[in-house]
């Protein structure tokens, strides 16, 4: 996204903010229209998106940041109700935990040198 293109404000249809400022502004904008603030919530896919909570379904399903679970690695996608929940399986960790701590330096104490008398 262009850091100057110009976003509307959801709180106030007169604030046109540049998009770089736009992630400060929706908290700032938020904290003083608060009755506006309940009547909107945030796009799961896309915290800049503040929809009216009667739009939210709709906008889900079509919105423009929506990315397929199979990007990310999905796992199974369980079933609950009428709604799919896909559980998250992340990348398999390339940290040896055990391998770092043989290796690791003493720990620190204050005013006691580690380093080796030469």
């Amino acid at each position: 996204m262009e850091p100057e293109k110009l976003l509307q404000c959801p709180y106030d249809k007169n604030h046109q903010i540049r998009a770089s400022r736009f992630p400060y502004h929706l908290v700032k904008c938020s904290q003083n229209n608060q009755k506006i603030a309940r009547d909107l919530v945030t796009c799961p896919y896309n915290a800049r998106h503040r929809i009216p909570k009667q739009e939210f379904n709709l906008h889900v399903e079509q919105c423009e940041s929506k990315v397929a679970p199979e990007v990310y690695g999905a796992g199974e996608i369980l079933q609950k109700g009428n709604k799919k929940l896909v559980a998250y399986q992340g990348p398999p960790s390339k940290e040896d935990w055990e391998a770092d701590a043989e290796i690791a330096p003493a720990p620190f104490v204050f005013g006691i040198s580690n380093k080796p008398q030469s």
